[in-house]
């Protein structure tokens, strides 16, 4: 059973990383209401990004793993945005099934531990101007990046970064063809969030996990203080008086969430000073029941006692459920 209370860190945030919620309180927000033309704005844009070749590019890597043969991966997104990235492929050559993942704003590098998912290429893109993939104008600091284009909801650099993993996607399959139908997607913090704005409109992605996401209930988020990308948006908004809503609303990933219908894993954190807990539950609520499983973590982006045998319980979960059929 899950523990109801919040937990009890001692920590030195002005504010309450568990923005004094239960379990039992945040298993109860509600998603918000999306605009009238959401889904067709996320649709057409899907369609747009599918039209494209990705062009990828793999070339032996300098680092190698024991069990995989790593390449360094190169492939052209939207607006001819070059990604780079990573790309691990099994040793034994028993490829079953394909995963991409999604990183954080803390950085994007190739794990030391690999999710132990049998028969799986594994492939790790930079999403646009971060990591491997700079690109001229586009800050890296987050604080910076989440605030790129914020005036415009099409080009929002939040939407480019969708179009990156669906092209990530386009370009697994052109490699591997064989995967077709065993795609998973794995995203954590940042990366969670743009997995739930954009796997919900990609029929090729089957099961999805998505850690601490962000980007849930964007007008509850732009309440809540932070220590995360979420403050440089209050910030923006209250220094420039600007609606960001206008625009954030479009990028809503409760509201996507709503559209998914293939399983998800969710793990959400109950104390979370990066990413406000209420955000990431919304996210996970606004799932149609059948389809979600809940993980749930003490916290987030916080280092604590009992943290890494949290997370080890939670791989082996989400190895298990990217191998189920």
């Amino acid at each position: 059973m899950f523990n109801m209370r919040p937990p009890r860190f001692t920590h030195d945030y002005s504010f309450d990383p568990a923005c004094n919620m239960d379990l039992a309180q945040l298993l109860a927000i509600a998603a918000p209401e999306p605009p009238a033309d959401f889904a067709d704005f996320w649709r057409q844009r899907h369609a747009a990004a599918l039209a494209l070749s990705p062009q990828p590019r793999i070339k032996l890597a300098k680092l190698q793993r024991p069990q995989h043969r790593v390449y360094d991966l190169h492939f052209v997104s939207t607006s001819g945005v070059q990604i780079g990235g990573w790309l691990l492929a099994p040793k034994d050559g028993q490829v079953r099934r394909g995963v991409v993942f999604g990183h954080g704003y803390g950085g994007c590098e190739l794990p030391d531990e690999l999710l132990p998912v049998n028969g799986a290429v594994q492939l790790f893109p930079c999403f646009r101007g971060i990591g491997r993939s700079p690109v001229a104008g586009v800050s890296p600091d987050p604080n910076f990046h989440v605030l790129h284009h914020i005036q415009d909801r099409q080009r929002y650099i939040l939407g480019g970064c969708v179009e990156d993993l669906w092209l990530a996607v386009s370009a697994l399959l052109e490699l591997f063809p064989e995967v077709a139908g065993r795609v998973a997607y794995s995203g954590i913090s940042f990366g969670g969030g743009i997995g739930a704005l954009a796997v919900p409109w990609d029929a090729r992605i089957g099961r999805v996990h998505l850690q601490v996401p962000t980007f849930g209930h964007q007008a509850l988020r732009l309440t809540l203080p932070c220590v995360g990308s979420g403050e440089s948006v209050r910030v923006f908004q209250r220094q420039h008086k600007f609606h960001a809503i206008d625009t954030l609303a479009y990028y809503d990933a409760a509201s996507a969430v709503q559209h998914l219908c293939i399983p998800a894993l969710v793990a959400a954190a109950l104390f979370d000073p990066a990413v406000p807990p209420p955000g990431q539950f919304a996210i996970y609520n606004a799932i149609a029941k059948p389809l979600k499983r809940l993980f749930v973590l003490q916290a987030g982006h916080f280092d604590h006692a009992g943290e890494q045998q949290e997370l080890r319980e939670m791989n082996r979960e989400l190895a298990s459920f990217f191998m189920e059929p």
